[in-house]
């Protein structure tokens, strides 16, 4: 059993590595990336492992393949799309409340997929992290999603993240303490300490 675990872990921390490297060379949606093997060779990792991560950024959404051609970023956000839906949709208040309120339950879903699937060194990576920027709180949600393991819930809340901003709610920002203590409830595993260390940095109530 420990082997496909070591093997998700490899492949996750590509899918990571990439994301870095795209952000690095500043590639945009239409740009082409590396090729297979430029990128075992550049993030060295085996070709398998590497072919495994890309699938995955395919089935999210954010790349494409176009045979003959090669492999190109994609404007996996639609943003054209959620800004037009949100000039006709979320102009109705109880729509606006039913996206935070789903986003927010997608949110607690990853904070509990990830809590079975987090490592110690996750934890210890994010803390670091953490402290040492200033990130918006979609980055950090990011990051959850990613440790969730779970490519629908990824693509989910990516939806539901850029409607949310599409509404440019007013949203009171946590402390980085708040972001800390939800991470050291994904260590306990503990659902009921994970919902309500969520719902203190939502300032929604815990009762």
């Amino acid at each position: 059993m420990a082997q496909p675990e070591k093997s998700t872990k490899v492949y996750v921390g590509i899918v990571r590595q990439l994301r870095e490297m795209i952000n690095k060379d500043g590639l945009k949606p239409g740009d082409k990336i590396p090729s297979e093997r430029e990128l075992s060779e550049r993030l060295n990792a085996g070709r398998s492992s590497v072919r495994e991560a890309l699938r995955a950024l395919e089935l999210l959404g954010l790349i494409e393949t176009r045979r003959g051609e090669g492999t190109f970023i994609r404007d996996f956000r639609g943003n054209q799309l959620v800004q037009l839906l949100s000039t006709f949709i979320l102009q109705d208040e109880k729509a606006k409340d039913d996206v935070v309120e789903t986003k927010n339950m997608i949110e607690a879903d990853c904070l509990y997929l990830a809590a079975e699937k987090i490592q110690e060194d996750d934890i210890k990576r994010l803390k670091v992290w953490i402290d040492d920027h200033n990130f918006e709180d979609e980055e950090f949600f990011r990051e959850i999603a990613e440790l969730s393991d779970n490519h629908l819930f990824y693509r989910i809340w990516y939806i539901l993240n850029d409607y949310y901003k599409a509404l440019e709610l007013k949203a009171i920002p946590a402390e980085k303490e708040e972001y800390h203590l939800l991470l050291d409830s994904l260590a306990t595993k503990n659902g009921e300490l994970i919902l309500n260390r969520h719902r203190m940095l939502r300032k929604m109530s815990t009762q």
